[in-house]
């Protein structure tokens, strides 16, 4: 066994023994746990920020895009909401404990279907430094342990976020090792994780497709996945021509590299798009489009095939025009990639049709679709969004970090032969 290998060994035995503890800590114990760590974060504002300066010099120096280095900037503004983010989580209702289903048998037997924790996560996520707080906060409030594995560009930030929360979290009484960050930028510390079968119970990827890929290749724990955001926007033609023109800007342009951007328009032939493409293209966004939206303005660049399964991340768009609602989800379904899908219209049964019909974790009517976020879901955050079917899909919040398990209650009862 490497030394590595023998660290994250002995890091998911510690996060084993932390989770039993925080499974049946008390909400309030949680709750405070999480002020604590918010309280800290404040305290910790100069440090973080040195530590960011430290990360953003190093992302430059390597040439990562306007877009990931959007994603690893950390400011007052932003560190502040990440407090504001755990205080969000601390107000949530306890999710463990809940009982999600009763009956009673005709031998009396009173059966509950109650939520528990899923017991150890392990979290591996590339740029974004934020994610470290809304980690370890859902995982706490869900009584479950963490251990999170940031990526290089953002290990300097990630460190010293960490060690605010674990000042706010011991202070509060809770285990240290309720949650533990990988000290390594060794990618081999991924497939360390990887490994950790006997004491992590699921894993999620938060990154872009290169690490998602691996992560679902050698992964030997179930996981809460996405491999990419390819979220479209259709503007049908009963939509309102103002509010097309506010909400595609918003769903393209408002943060380019979030996965709920959208990455490809789509709009019907006597929809009001013209006015759309002349707007991105004003507002410095490369418009790709087919034969029909090229003719609509010269900047327009021929899209290839691969544009439409392409996620940017970027200030770059495609754009299709399409034969009607039926046509948009057809591409929709065929191209994207089950994250976040909306329609613009005015038209009701032209809305269901969209909503019914694309395969995807999150779908809005007249909504950007910037808003695929547990924040905004009212969840506080977000450990991710996952596109697969299985336990969790869309915003993985707190609800989705339980599992469940079945309380008999009965007074003598055996099982006739």
């Amino acid at each position: 066994m490497t030394d590595l290998q023998s660290v994250l060994t002995d890091m998911g035995r510690r996060a084993r023994a932390a989770g039993h503890l925080l499974a049946q800590a008390s909400a309030a114990a949680k709750d405070a746990a999480l002020v604590a760590a918010a309280a800290e974060l404040r305290a910790a504002a100069g440090a973080i920020k040195a530590a960011n300066a430290i990360d953003m010099a190093a992302g430059e120096a390597k040439g990562l895009s306007k877009a990931l280095l959007d994603r690893l900037f950390l400011d007052d503004k932003r560190i502040e909401a990440m407090a504001i983010g755990l205080e969000d989580i601390a107000r949530l209702p306890d999710p463990v404990g809940r009982s999600l289903a009763e009956w009673t048998r005709p031998n009396g037997l009173m059966i509950s279907r109650v939520a528990v924790p899923l017991g150890v996560i392990g979290i591996i996520y590339e740029s974004r430094p934020n994610v470290t707080a809304d980690a370890a906060g859902l995982c706490l409030k869900s009584g479950n342990a963490a251990i999170l594995r940031g990526g290089s560009e953002s290990f300097h930030s990630s460190t010293a976020i960490m060690a605010a929360l674990a000042r706010g979290i011991s202070a509060a009484g809770l285990p240290a090792d309720a949650v533990q960050m990988v000290p390594t930028t060794d990618r081999e510390a991924v497939g360390a994780m990887l490994r950790l079968s006997d004491y992590i119970d699921v894993i999620v990827p938060r990154g872009g497709k290169s690490l998602v890929a691996r992560v679902v290749e050698e992964s030997r724990i179930p996981l809460f996945q996405h491999l990419e955001g390819i979220c479209h926007t259709y503007v049908d033609a009963a939509a309102d021509a103002g509010m097309a023109k506010s909400v595609v800007l918003n769903a393209k342009l408002r943060r380019t590299g979030v996965c709920g951007a959208t990455e490809t328009l789509l709009v019907h032939p006597q929809a009001p798009w013209r006015p759309l493409v002349t707007a991105l293209l004003d507002a410095g966004c490369e418009v790709r489009g087919d034969a029909v939206v090229q003719a609509a303005d010269p900047r327009v660049v021929a899209a290839s095939e691969e544009d439409w399964r392409t996620e940017y991340l970027d200030a770059i768009i495609s754009v299709r025009v399409v034969d009607g609602v039926e046509a948009a989800v057809e591409h929709v379904n065929h191209y994207g990639s089950h994250h976040t899908e909306a329609i613009l219209t005015e038209d009701a049964a032209a809305a269901k049709l969209f909503l019914d019909g694309c395969d995807s974790a999150i779908v809005l009517w007249n909504a950007s679709t910037q808003f695929a976020d547990g924040g905004e879901f009212g969840m506080g955050a977000e450990i991710g969004i996952s596109t697969g079917k299985l336990h969790a899909r869309g915003p993985v919040g707190v609800e989705q970090l339980c599992t469940f398990k079945y309380v008999v209650r009965g007074n003598g009862q055996c099982r006739p032969g």
